[in-house]
Parts: C-alpha cells; structure tokens; sequence
C-alpha cells in the first residue's frame, strides 16, 4: 500500500547498510519517497561512526534525509513505512545484524501503532539537527580517508 504521502522513517543507533540496502534506499528516495534516517549524533562505538558517515554520503546524494539525535545516546531500532507498517526489534542497519547475528524484529500492519510510533520519531527529528550533504562533503581529506577505511572494515563492524 503507497499512500499520497509515501514515506519511509528509520530509526537506528548503527548505520553500515551493504550496497544492496544503498541502492534500495537511494531507489525509494529517487521515487519520490520521503526517507528520514534518524541517527545517534555521538555514537558509542566511534569507528562504526566513521563507517556510516562514508556511507551517508551515498543516501544524501540521492534525496534522503538523516537527522543527527542529541545524546544521550538511544540504542532505538525501528522503521515506520507509508504510516501503516511498522519493523521493531533488534536488528541494527549493519550486515551483522541482518546476516550474522540472531536478531529479532517484529512486525505490525497497524495505522494505529505506526501513527504512535511516527510520534516518537516525530519528537527525536524536532530534536535532532539535520545532517547535509555539504556538511558530510566539507569534511577534511584526512577525515574522509578515516572514513573511508573505516567504511572498508564496516561487514566486521
């Protein structure tokens, strides 16, 4: 179900989506789909930051949204798509959690329930800073070549 106002809102403490996810994410966004990824802005695993940093600047290009939570730090995981379905569990946005590890997400056809949880990320967005893609492209050659390699490391992450 595509509603008028088709959005898909994310929610997730790790960031390191594979390729295939990239271009899932990038493929939603380019039709037109509002795609909000809210974030931790201090996250406590420093190198998994630095992977995701790399990686956002592939989503940004593309349209989407990611917004920079203030601390502290939440280890929330959950998806809110078209305002009906909802994804909550577990399972982080990483390789790990989605191949390796024993994760576990609910899922929940429900206007009702996703119109609570879009509160919830409705009051993290209010509170979080919008993160843009000249921010992420104005970092120092230094800086984006941490990132870069720490984004070579990110299936281990």
């Amino acid at each position: 179900l595509i509603s008028a106002q088709s959005s898909v809102r994310i929610v997730t403490p790790y960031f390191i989506p594979d390729s295939a996810l990239i271009k899932t994410i990038n493929l939603t966004a380019l039709r037109g789909i509002n795609v909000d990824i809210v974030l931790p802005a201090e996250n406590n695993l420093q190198v998994v930051k630095w992977a995701s940093t790399d990686l956002i600047r592939q989503i940004l290009e593309h349209g989407s949204r990611v917004w920079l939570s203030p601390p502290p730090f939440d280890h929330s995981k959950l998806m809110v798509v078209d305002d009906v379905w909802t994804l909550l569990g577990s399972a982080n946005w990483d390789t790990r959690s989605f191949r390796l590890n024993f994760e576990f997400n609910v899922e929940c056809y429900d206007q009702s329930f996703a119109s609570r949880m879009n509160q919830i990320i409705n009051a993290k967005i209010d509170r979080a800073q919008k993160l843009t893609l000249e921010e992420v492209n104005s970092r120092m050659l230094p800086v984006k070549l941490r990132d870069g390699i720490a984004r070579l490391f990110s299936p281990y992450l």
